[in-house]
């Protein structure tokens, strides 16, 4: 991508483009957060949480890309907090984590078992939770 593509490309659309490496599932509607909640029970699930406006989310989602170790076994969401703030809401609420951006949540058996924010988000680290 040159110079003047990122120039004119949306902070939502070059967004997008990173999403692509990992296998997302996005987190757009109420039913979403039962359905990941259900899912924390047969495999460990993380959610990420993202701000499109924000250059530090952008890095912080490739680093955590980049040091994801090859096959991890866990449900990957996703949810951009600028369209779905309200989600976001729900989520800090049912699992007793206070919002955060960018932010990284772990459940397992329905439990939050970690949760981080900025430079404290760490993939090297989701072993443990496995």
């Amino acid at each position: 991508m040159g110079l003047f593509d990122k120039m004119f490309k949306s902070e939502r659309e070059l967004a997008k483009e990173e999403l692509e490496k990992i296998p997302w599932i996005y987190i757009t509607e109420d039913g979403d957060i039962e359905e990941l909640e259900k899912r924390s029970f047969e495999k460990p699930v993380i959610i990420f949480k993202y701000s499109t406006r924000c250059g530090i989310n952008r890095i912080t989602l490739r680093q955590f890309e980049k040091d994801l170790p090859a096959e991890p076994d866990f449900a990957f969401y996703f949810m951009d907090l600028v369209k779905y703030r309200s989600l976001s809401n729900e989520i800090a609420d049912k699992f007793g984590v206070r919002h955060e951006s960018p932010q990284l949540i772990v459940l397992k058996d329905g439990k939050v078992l970690h949760h981080s924010s900025h430079q404290e988000i760490n993939a090297k680290e989701l072993s443990e939770y496995t």
